[in-house]
C-alpha cells in the first residue's frame, strides 16, 4: 500500500510539475483542521523515472477463482487492481506493459507469482485484461518496461 502511495505521489509531481498548494479560501472553513501547502519555489525531487526494455512476453489473465484468497507476497488477491504474477520478478516491481495488437498500455505491480502454464510468462489481474482489452483472447503478446524512479526523496511540506 506505501508503494501504491508513492507511486500516486510521483504521478501528482509528474503531472502538476512538482508544485501545488492545497490551501485557498475554503480551507479556513476546515473545522479547525491542519492546511498542507507545497511551495511554489519547491523544485520537485524527482531525479528521474526510467523505462527499462524487458522486451516481449505472453501474458494470460486470471481472477474470479483467485479474488479474495491471499497472493504470494500475503496481500489478498483484487482481481481488479492493477497487478500480475510473475515466476521470479522480485515482489513490489512496477511494469508498463503494452497490449501490441490495439497500443493499449498499463502499469501493474508484481505482487504474485506464477503463471504456472508453459509458455506464459505473466499472469494478470482481470482488472489489467479489461484495460489492455484482453479479456476475450485470454492470452496475448505484449511489450513489458520495467519502471525505475532513480533518486526520489518526498518533498517538504509545511504545516501552515
Amino acid at each position: 500500500m506505501r508503494t501504491l502511495k508513492l507511486i500516486f505521489i510521483i504521478s501528482l509531481l509528474l503531472v502538476t510539475g512538482g508544485f501545488m498548494s492545497l490551501s485557498d479560501s475554503s480551507a479556513s472553513e476546515n473545522n479547525g483542521a491542519e492546511k498542507i501547502s507545497v511551495s511554489k519555489d519547491t523544485q520537485p525531487n524527482v531525479s528521474s523515472v526510467s523505462f527499462s526494455n524487458l522486451g516481449y512476453m505472453i501474458a494470460s489473465w486470471y481472477g474470479p477463482g483467485f479474488h479474495g484468497k491471499l497472493t504470494a507476497n500475503g496481500e489478498q488477491y483484487n482481481q481488479m487492481a492493477f497487478t500480475a504474477a510473475h515466476k521470479e520478478m522480485p515482489f513490489g516491481t512496477f511494469l508498463r506493459i503494452t497490449n501490441q495488437k490495439n497500443s493499449k498500455s498499463v502499469v501493474v505491480r508484481i505482487n504474485d507469482r506464477g503463471p504456472y502454464i508453459e509458455g506464459r510468462d505473466l499472469d494478470l489481474s482481470m482488472g489489467t485484461a479489461l484495460a489492455l482489452g484482453m479479456i476475450s483472447r485470454g492470452v496475448i503478446k505484449i511489450k513489458v518496461e520495467e519502471i525505475s524512479l532513480d533518486n526520489y526523496i518526498l518533498p517538504v511540506a509545511s504545516l501552515n
